[in-house]
């Protein structure tokens, strides 16, 4: 489903009667959606007949009868038309239009279960790229009550507000916004290109519908800021008071821009957490200063700690995220995973009954947070850690990159830090650029964070959530296979990564 009034009139239809609720965004691919809800095995499928994106109309009635064929536990399918008034669904099995099916309904009060605290409310899925995505099943009311904690404590959201995040249904962050719901503040659905029709599209949607709180990722303010859009010239943003960024570390240049041209006046959180969570680790803390390139605090009733290379808490020097205190958003369990074999695996394996988190980051003196990126991804030339966010901090600033990715690449015996550019159109990757790439990078980071080798690309590859794949770029400089490429927006982008010369010398 796309992210619609009908996918969250769905949602609370799905809870109201206990059942669970999983969601896939409609511009994944048939493979990934398998991926998915394949393992889970549903009984009601629900999808639109297509979507809209970037001025183009893509359809999703083929992709939803070969689900159909494919998933033998599917009883009912609901189409809801999105991209034409009337779809023709007579060849989709046990298919019935919206508006059929809810002409069948008797109306009348709604009889909302009853049900346990750990009653599981939604199955969420990890990324996938490294093997096949692991259900994550959440409870109804862990979920509810960290959301309510970071809507109204972190972000001081009311039911006077309104609120909006650019997400699809398929991140947490959807579920994370409709909870919205709860405090009694307007939700502001969009879905579509954020550029389109023009790049300040959403910031005149901000204007029209005085929207006080406006989420977004880190991706998108780094291109709003390329492609030279200056919202607060544009629009009338009187009424915005806070600015939500999330999916990667918001660099430090981020930060100037959205106070020097979006507004001078409001609080910027970045915020950082996971599907695992579905919620925050490190968050906004709206009575609080904002300092460049943090995160504000660690999450309210969450024991966040930076673990060093022995397991202890340390602040003001890098280590791994972790949690040493049970929180209300912990997974209830793995969905189809016996002895929570996987479960403990995936949280609880590096540190005996510490959750680890899988982000390489540091707790700063004053109480903020920096993420330095996934730990998976982290650098370790000459046996040093360096996070890929500290590079890309340096690098995509400069107005011939338009995107860079930078992994390790194993080479005589130790790492050799390799970083990949997306040059802007009309850039050529000079002796003199590559010259001052490096230079800033020695100079803003340390001798250590200079790549062994520059090299153009024409792509960067993406998980359909938004987030750089440094793990699967990895993995194919190294001739290893990379798993469930659908979960990927562009995977055949991974390609342009393969044989590349540069990589033997």
């Amino acid at each position: 489903m796309p992210n619609m009034i009908e996918t969250v009139v769905a949602m609370l239809a799905t809870t109201s009667l206990g059942a669970i609720w999983s969601s896939c965004s409609p511009d994944f691919g048939f493979r990934g959606v398998m991926d998915r809800f394949g393992q889970i095995e549903p009984k009601v499928l629900i999808g639109a007949d297509g979507y809209f994106y970037n001025g183009k109309t893509f359809d999703c009635l083929s992709k939803i009868k070969q689900l159909t064929e494919e998933i033998a536990s599917i009883e009912q399918v609901i189409i809801v038309p999105y991209t034409r008034t009337a779809p023709e669904i007579s060849s989709i099995d046990r298919a019935i239009g919206y508006g059929d099916f809810l002409s069948g309904d008797g109306g009348g009060d709604i009889d909302f279960k009853q049900l346990p605290f750990e009653h599981p409310v939604y199955i969420m899925y990890s990324s996938g790229t490294t093997g096949v995505p692991k259900c994550i099943v959440h409870g109804a009311g862990g979920t509810l009550i960290q959301h309510l904690k970071e809507l109204r404590l972190h972000t001081d959201l009311s039911r006077d507000d309104t609120i909006f995040y650019f997400t699809t249904c398929g991140w947490m962050m959807w579920h994370w916004l409709v909870s919205s719901l709860a405090v009694g503040a307007t939700l502001v659905l969009f879905d579509g290109s954020p550029f389109y029709p023009h790049p300040g599209a959403l910031f005149e949607l901000a204007q029209d519908e005085k929207i006080t709180v406006f989420g977004t990722s880190a991706k998108y303010i780094a291109a709003l800021e390329q492609a030279g859009v200056k919202p607060r010239r544009e629009y009338d943003l009187s009424q915005l008071r806070a600015v939500l960024s999330t999916s990667s570390p918001l660099s430090v240049e981020s930060f100037h821009y959205i106070y020097r041209d979006i507004k001078s006046d409001l609080c910027l959180s970045s915020i950082s957490g996971g599907t695992d969570i579905v919620s925050c680790f490190a968050l906004g803390n709206p009575i609080g200063p904002v300092y460049e390139g943090e995160l504000q605090c660690r999450g309210l009733g969450m024991q966040v700690e930076a673990y060093d290379e022995v397991g202890s808490p340390v602040v003001g020097k890098k280590g791994e995220l972790v949690c040493t205190k049970p929180f209300p958003s912990m997974p209830v369990y793995f969905w189809n995973d016996p002895g929570d074999k996987k479960y403990h695996a995936a949280y609880f394996e590096t540190y005996s009954n510490v959750w680890h988190h899988g982000d390489y980051v540091e707790i700063t003196p004053r109480g903020g947070v920096v993420i330095y990126g996934r730990s998976d991804a982290t650098l370790n030339p000459g046996g040093v850690r360096i996070g890929t966010a500290e590079i890309y901090r340096q690098v995509e600033t400069m107005p011939q990159i338009e995107d860079s990715l930078v992994v390790g690449q194993n080479w005589d015996n130790d790492v050799r830090v390799i970083l990949f550019v997306k040059l802007s159109p009309g850039a050529e990757l000079t002796e003199e650029l590559q010259a001052e790439m490096r230079r800033n990078i020695k100079q803003n980071a340390s001798p250590r964070h200079v790549p062994a080798k520059i090299i153009e690309i024409a792509d960067i590859p993406y998980t359909i959530n938004g987030k750089k794949v440094e793990v699967a770029v990895k993995k194919n400089i190294h001739g290893e296979q990379v798993f469930n490429q659908d979960a990927l927006a562009n995977p055949q982008v991974l390609e342009l990564y393969q044989d590349l010369p540069q990589l033997n010398d």
